[in-house]
């Protein structure tokens, strides 16, 4: 059998957690959720071409620091 990876900081336990959290929705409240995430104007939700995924990663890891 193959191991589990986890993102850092992450684990089995919080993974559940999450999964039951979004079952658990109702259809309402995942689009309420949704829109909250677009409401919030420090933060922008834009499509960029894949490729570009890792630079702007770094570019974000590098903001927060």
């Amino acid at each position: 059998m193959k191991a589990k990876k986890f993102p850092h900081g992450w684990d089995e336990s919080r993974v559940n957690k999450l999964l039951s959290h979004y079952k658990a929705q109702t259809e309402e409240e995942a689009v309420a959720e949704d829109e909250a995430a677009f409401e919030n104007e420090a933060e922008v939700v834009m499509g960029v071409p894949r490729k570009l995924v890792p630079a702007i990663r770094e570019l974000i890891a590098k903001h927060q620091r």
